[in-house]
């Protein structure tokens, strides 16, 4: 509607201007922002109207709520309107010169809430100087979802089997909630976005080119998780519970109660789910070459078996409870004070039961059952204080950000074998315990100065201070007699520490069509690392204990130019870190089976990365065309090895290790290409795709693991509205193969579908929705070394039917408003 609005006005305006072209035209500049909130009204429309109430031209707002007008001079009665807002005018503007009015502010017109049109299907992505905003609160799928399956549907992203985020088909993402790292996100894990429900998130901000005002971690770029609060006077809220199959059960509500004077925001919810999964290994075992350093003699070592497989099957049992309470407390009209809890409790039940087939020479010698049952108690704990004050409303701002972070996680294995042919033996039985406490620190100021009427500067602070400390203990059975003793060659308390001190500052500015951002940011840190073992070998192969210090300059500079109204070009470079997390570097392995093994690398040094952002956006009446060429060189490029450790099982079986170690150079580069088309009202398609190549080279332990890669994926989503407001999706993605080193992984299909409609009055929607539809969401990969190869396939959860409710009270369905770009400053949890 505001579309063909705009488009009217403009054609009215090139009109009247073409039958006075002898009148003097001036230029009038301004700002539009909602009353309250201060957002920009993207879209608004202004209208300038002459003495006989004739329209003589207008023009509408860009993204931050700016516009800039050609107007004949004269006097004219301004006209300010959005849909759903209150309009306003300003009579006697006497504009015979170049003028920038007051900045106007647009209240919600409570009359027509009942008449809202939901803003266009092209809001569903904004594209800013240095991000891209997916609105994600539309998505059918995500009914009865994690923020982690969320996720999977954005543009850019990719979710693995097993959880694993990567950004363009990097790996090395970091994870931001409101703009700063956060026990919700679960640090630099991401088992705890599968516990928080798809509906906390209102966007998600995909910064592929992020400016110094962002941490210089993650080298694939950040992903910043916006979460809802609700900006309504009143009281309001909604319900949602969910039923699925395999069982998941859970319920949430939030609500929000805001006066003038402050905000009071509360989500709380509750889950029960089940997650069956099953993993299948074929492990060939080759002859092993031995030489004789000294009489230079070969000798030919048989293994004992030369064929392995395993079959595994997971049954898993999730229960958790999460809250967020937080009150925003207005101190005056342009400040404000915000103070959060948030408080997670996990309690899980697994159970991996893996059979064991052992061949030689293609003879079934010994068959193996192994269980594993495993419980996890997991709290985190999460305060924050956050402080806003705007100077004006020209953006002169200063926001302070104190939180405090806390995760205690403990987690028991019982692991119980035998063998069951050629005949039956109870094996020893192992006990394991890791007990993980991770607090974490964050004090931060930023500062934003408008300089002008186009130019700013910003500066700003922010200190992150983590430390992990994992008690590891293993005990084994003293044969069958249910005494367990303590092993002091594997049992370990190691402890990480990670301080990060960084200031930063940057300017931008706009000439005309031409938009720059420049900034530096200088950060500090120290990684620190302590082993306490009873039992620590005289030379061991690591340094265990360690005290590093780095200093850096991540320059970033990021660059637009305007080619017409709804065309643009962007250009970007920033220069990236990668930080080794606290398992990629600790010394003392943790067992995934008995003949399989990770094991941290306290040797692993950061990996430093420098990018190249090329952009194109485009967008029509029912068309958005969004593009980018991009380029990464990583030096010291973190890459997991597989590698035989010289040692054995109780029965022979070689045991294989993977390590991460730090490569010479990763060079990676490609594209990708975004569409969403709305040809009818009731029609919306959204695709994408995305191609990256990336060349490897390096050496460890002799042994060549340089490789040259290239792959894909894509991604489409149809949404239809048919009739008795009724909602249907259907959403498919593909990643095509690929390969590193050692390791060659099939492509994979997933399609996801979803049908809704609205009950009770529009307070209502009833969702039914299929995740894997096809079940074929699986991981299947082989790798090869000169000594064996590895045949698998992974499912982490098969498909998975939900069927949910969601009740709003006083809340519009899916009401929108333009939203602001930052979000660092940005607060609340809301379901």
């Amino acid at each position: 509607m505001k579309f063909t609005f705009s488009l009217l006005l403009l054609f009215t305006t090139t009109f009247l201007m073409a039958q006075n072209p002898e009148k003097k035209q001036v230029t009038v500049k301004g700002i539009i922002l909602e009353e309250g909130t201060n957002y920009p009204l993207e879209y608004s429309t202004v209208s300038f109207i002459n003495k006989q109430g004739k329209t003589i031209t207008g023009g509408i707002t860009d993204t931050e709520g700016n516009f800039s007008i050609e107007v004949p001079a004269g006097v004219y009665t301004v006209k300010y309107e959005f849909i759903s807002y209150k309009a306003k005018e300003v009579p006697n503007q006497n504009l015979t010169k170049n003028t920038t009015l007051p900045t106007i502010k647009l209240a919600l017109d409570a009359a027509s809430l009942d008449e809202v049109v939901v803003r266009a299907e092209t809001t569903e992505v904004q594209i800013r100087l240095d991000k891209k905003i997916y609105n994600i609160g539309k998505d059918l799928t995500a009914g009865g979802a994690t923020v982690s399956d969320a996720l999977n549907n954005v543009p850019s992203v990719t979710v693995d089997v097993d959880g694993t985020i990567a950004l363009r088909g990097n790996e090395n993402v970091k994870i931001l909630i409101n703009g700063k790292p956060s026990a919700i996100a679960g640090f630099g894990s991401t088992d705890a976005l599968r516990q928080l429900p798809a509906d906390a998130i209102e966007r998600v901000e995909v910064i592929t080119s992020p400016s110094a005002r962002y941490d210089a971690e993650g080298t694939a770029g950040i992903l910043n998780i916006i979460l809802k609060k609700e900006k309504t006077l009143g009281v309001n809220g909604s319900l949602t519970s969910t039923i699925g199959v395999p069982l998941n059960s859970s319920v949430s509500g939030n609500i929000n109660v805001r006066t003038d004077k402050f905000n009071i925001f509360n989500t709380t919810g509750l889950s029960y789910r089940t997650g069956p999964g099953k993993a299948f290994f074929n492990n060939n075992y080759l002859p092993r070459t031995i030489i004789d350093t000294i009489t230079g003699t070969t000798t030919t070592v048989e293994p004992k078996f030369d064929q392995i497989i395993e079959n595994r099957k997971y049954d898993r049992l999730n229960q958790n409870f999460n809250t967020n309470l937080g009150i925003e407390y207005y101190l005056t009209k342009k400040s404000s004070l915000t103070a959060s809890g948030f408080l997670r409790l996990g309690n899980d039940e697994d159970v991996t039961t893996n059979d064991t087939q052992n061949f030689k020479n293609n003879d079934l010698k010994e068959s193996t059952k192994r269980i594993e049952n495993q419980t996890e108690d997991d709290t985190s704990y999460q305060f924050s204080l956050n402080y806003v004050n705007n100077f004006n409303d020209k953006g002169h701002k200063l926001t302070a950000d104190l939180q405090y972070d806390r995760d205690k996680e403990t987690q028991r294995s019982i692991i119980d074998d035998r063998r069951i042919f050629p005949d039956l033996e109870i094996l020893p039985a192992e006990d394991i315990t890791s007990k993980e406490n991770q607090t974490e620190y964050l004090a931060q100021a930023d500062y934003v100065l408008p300089i002008g009427e186009n130019a700013q500067f910003e500066a700003g602070y922010r200190g992150n201070f983590e430390t992990k400390s994992t008690d590891y203990s293993l005990s084994n059975e003293i044969g069958t007699s249910g005494i367990f003793v303590r092993n002091d060659s594997i049992s370990n308390v190691f402890t990480h520490t990670e301080n990060v001190n960084a200031v930063y500052s940057q300017y931008g500015n706009k000439f005309g069509k031409f938009s720059f951002l420049l900034g530096l940011r200088l950060e500090n840190t120290q990684l620190k690392g302590k082993v306490d073992a009873e039992n620590i070998s005289e030379n061991p192969p690591f340094d265990l204990n360690f005290d590093r210090n780095y200093t850096g300059l991540f320059p970033t500079l990021n660059f637009t130019f305007e080619l017409k109204q709804n065309e643009n070009i962007t250009l970007g470079y920033n220069r990236r870190i990668n930080r080794p997390r606290s398992w990629f570097i600790n010394p003392f392995p943790s067992r995934s089976s008995e003949t399989n093994i990770f094991q941290g690398n306290p040797s692993l040094e950061p990996a430093y990365a420098s990018a190249f952002d090329l952009g194109y956006l485009k967008r029509w009446k029912k068309l958005t065309l969004s593009s980018s060429i991009y380029y990464q060189h990583e030096t010291d490029g973190f890459e997991r090895v597989q590698e035989e450790t010289g040692q054995f099982t109780s029965n022979g079986v070689s045991i294989i290790r993977t390590l991460p170690i730090n490569l010479a150079t990763n060079d990676r580069y490609g594209f990708e290409l975004g569409l969403l088309y709305n040809p009818y009202k009731w029609l919306t398609l959204n695709g994408s795709f995305n191609y990256f190549k990336f060349k490897t080279e390096g050496f460890y332990n002799n042994i060549d693991y340089g490789t040259e890669n290239n792959s894909y994926f894509g991604r489409f989503s149809s949404k239809v509205k048919l009739p008795a407001k009724i909602d249907w999706q259907t959403n498919a993605f593909y990643r095509g193969p690929s390969n590193n080193s050692q390791t060659e992984s099939d492509g994979i299909l997933s399609v996801d579908m979803a049908i809704s409609k609205d009950i009770i009055d529009d307070n209502g929607t009833l969702a039914l929705n299929v995740s894997d539809l096809l079940n074929s969401r699986k991981r299947n990969s082989l790798t090869t070394t000169n000594t064996f190869t590895s045949e698998s396939e992974f499912q982490w959860r098969k498909r998975q039917i939900n069927l949910t409710f969601t009740y709003r009270f006083n809340q519009k369905k899916q009401r929108q408003r333009p939203q602001k770009g930052g979000g660092d400053d940005e607060g609340g949890f809301e379901g």
